[in-house]
């Protein structure tokens, strides 16, 4: 019998108000650079599939995972501006890093809400995410923070999707079983094969193929 449901963050419960690009750009201009947002977004989506998978560890990351953004920031540069000094590399990433925590950089799906409130009211709700602290933030940002009784996030659980440990250990800390449990998420490697391998069932979210909404109709709500 199903009792619990983790939720995937970026993708599934939100989205960035504009490209990856145009943000990087705007924290460009913060620190006197004129960035183009369309090379900074082919720079970062590049720099994403170079960053390695990392093997699962006991505890928590280090620094919150904060060296391993740094790293990927460092390979978006070094595309998309490779003369780039060291000062303006760590003030650049400083203010970056600051930014995708901030309140409207972020934007939840329309259905978002009515949706987490449903569900809420017969199953326990979490969140499952690759990111770091700041999503805390940004939830409590978005409104939604109070849907959710755990936020797991890949730095503190010391494993990253797509290997399933993450499920493993998140499944451990609620004290469910696997067929007790529910993942809702985009991304077909990260969220829809590694909790299967975890022994979770799925929620397949394709947008705009379909929605949250969806999720209430197979769930009979």
């Amino acid at each position: 019998m199903l009792k619990a449901i983790f939720f995937d963050a970026v993708g599934t419960l939100f989205r960035l108000t504009k490209t990856v690009g145009d943000h990087y750009a705007y924290v460009g201009r913060e620190v006197g650079l004129d960035l183009n947002p369309q090379n900074l977004e082919r720079a970062f989506h590049a720099a994403w599939e170079k960053m390695p998978q990392r093997a699962a560890i006991d505890g928590p990351r280090e620094n919150d995972d904060k060296g391993w953004w740094r790293e990927l920031v460092d390979l978006v540069l070094d595309q998309a501006t490779p003369a780039l000094s060291e000062f303006d590399r760590d003030n650049f990433f400083e203010i970056a890093y600051e930014h995708f925590a901030e309140a409207g950089v972020w934007e939840i799906y329309p259905e978002v809400p009515g949706v987490l409130e449903q569900l809420r009211r017969r199953f326990q709700l979490a969140v499952i995410s690759n990111f770091d602290g700041r999503l805390r933030f940004i939830l409590q940002h978005l409104g939604i923070s109070k849907f959710f009784s755990h936020v797991f996030i890949s730095s503190e659980l010391g494993a990253d999707k797509p290997d399933p440990e993450i499920y493993r250990r998140a499944l451990k800390l609620i004290d469910r079983k696997p067929t007790e449990v529910l993942h809702v998420g985009n991304d077909s490697q990260r969220d829809w094969e590694a909790a299967s391998a975890a022994g979770l069932s799925v929620f397949r979210l394709d947008r705009p193929k379909n929605s949250l909404r969806d999720l209430l109709t197979i769930l009979e709500l």
